[in-house]
C-alpha cells in the first residue's frame, strides 16, 4: 500500500495550504508527526478490495485523516497532554486558543474536501461520524474522575469516540464502490469492532507500555482521571484497601503512586483481561470480512485484525 499512502500523503500536502502561517505551521506540525495512518488506509482497502479504483479513494483518505487529526489536537487541550508520538503536543508548543482553531481548520477543510467528491452519502457518513466522535469527547468528559463507571457506559465512549471514525472509514470504501447494503454494513462492523480493540490496547499500554515505546507519558490516562478498562478490572477483582487506592487515583488523577498502581492492575490480571476483550473484538471484525473477495487487500484487513491486539506501541 505504499504506494497509495503516499497518493494519500501528496493530497494532505496539498489541502493543508494556507494563507496564514500560523495554521501552515500547526497543521503541518501535526500531521507531520506521523502515525499509524490506520484510518486512511482502511478507506484505501476496503475501496480497493470491492473494485473501486478511483482518485476519490485518495481524497476521502486524508479527509478522514484530517477529521482523525483535528480530534487530536482538541484532545490534547481538553486533556492538557504534553507529548504525543514522541513529540511535545501543539498545544504545548503553540499555546491551546492556537490548537482549538487549527483544530477548527481542520474540520471545516474536511467538509470542503468532502462536498467535492460529490456524493451525497459521503457527507451523510461523515456528518454523523462527527457529530458522534463530539458527542463521545462530551461523554468522556462527563465520565472524568468517576470511579464507579460502568464497564458498558466505558466501551460506549470508545464506540462513540474512537470506534466511529474507523466505522466511517470503512465504510467510506463500501461506499465509493456502490456496494449493496448489506456488504456496506459488514465493512461499517469491521471498522467499528477494530476500532474499539485498537482503543481497548491503547488503555492497557497505558500501564504496560514505556514512555518511549508509546510515545506518550506513561500513566497519563490516570493523571487525566480516565478510569479505563484495566482500572475497571483491577478495582473488581483488588482487595478493599487496593480497591480503595485505585478509587482515590482516580478521583484525584494522582500519579505519585503510579508504580503501586500498576502493580496491582498486573497482580489481578486486568492487563490479560482487557487484551482478551480486544481479541474478542478483532475476532468479531474478522468475521465481517467472509463477503469479500479473496484478494491481497482483504488478507492486509485480516493482518489489521491481529496487529490492532498483538502490538506493544
Amino acid at each position: 500500500m505504499a504506494p497509495e499512502m503516499k497518493e494519500v500523503d501528496e493530497v494532505i500536502q496539498q489541502r493543508l495550504a494556507s494563507d496564514v502561517v500560523l495554521v501552515n505551521q500547526i497543521s503541518h506540525y501535526i500531521i507531520s508527526a506521523g502515525g499509524k495512518r490506520i484510518r486512511p488506509m482502511l478507506v484505501l482497502l476496503f475501496a480497493n478490495a470491492l473494485g473501486f479504483c478511483g482518485r476519490e479513494r485518495f481524497e476521502l483518505a486524508a479527509v478522514v485523516e484530517f477529521i482523525h487529526t483535528a480530534t487530536l489536537l482538541h484532545d490534547d487541550v481538553v486533556d492538557e497532554s504534553a507529548l504525543r508520538r514522541g513529540r511535545a503536543t501543539a498545544n504545548a508548543l503553540f499555546g491551546n486558543s492556537a490548537s482549538v482553531l487549527v483544530g477548527d481548520f481542520l474540520y471545516s477543510r474536511a467538509f470542503q474536501m468532502m462536498v467535492s467528491v460529490d456524493r451525497l452519502r459521503v457527507l451523510d457518513v461523515l456528518a454523523d461520524a462527527t457529530n458522534i466522535i463530539a458527542e463521545g469527547e462530551v461523554l468522556q468528559l462527563m465520565n472524568m474522575h468517576d470511579p464507579d463507571l460502568a464497564v458498558d457506559d466505558y466501551l460506549k465512549v470508545i464506540r462513540f469516540k474512537t470506534a466511529k471514525l474507523f466505522e466511517a472509514s470503512a465504510r467510506l470504501g463500501a461506499v465509493l464502490a456502490d456496494a449493496d447494503p448489506t456488504t456496506e454494513e459488514a465493512c461499517a462492523a469491521y471498522g467499528r469492532h477494530l476500532g474499539t480493540a485498537f482503543q481497548l490496547v491503547d488503555d492497557l499500554l497505558d500501564y504496560e507500555g514505556s514512555t518511549s515505546e508509546l510515545g506518550k507519558n506513561v500513566g497519563d490516562d490516570l493523571r487525566e482521571g480516565k478510569p479505563t478498562l484495566p482500572l475497571l478490572i483491577a478495582m473488581e477483582r483488588a482487595s478493599d484497601t487496593d480497591r480503595l487506592l485505585i478509587r482515590h487515583a482516580i478521583e484525584q488523577g494522582e500519579v505519585s503512586r503510579l508504580p503501586q498502581i500498576v502493580a496491582i492492575v498486573r497482580a489481578t490480571g486486568a492487563l490479560d483481561a482487557t487484551r482478551d476483550a480486544a481479541r474478542s473484538e478483532a475476532e468479531k471484525a474478522r468475521l465481517n470480512l467472509s463477503s469479500l473477495p479473496k484478494t491481497n487487500y482483504r488478507e492486509a484487513l485480516l493482518e489489521f485484525c491481529a496487529r490492532s491486539v498483538e502490538r506493544s506501541s
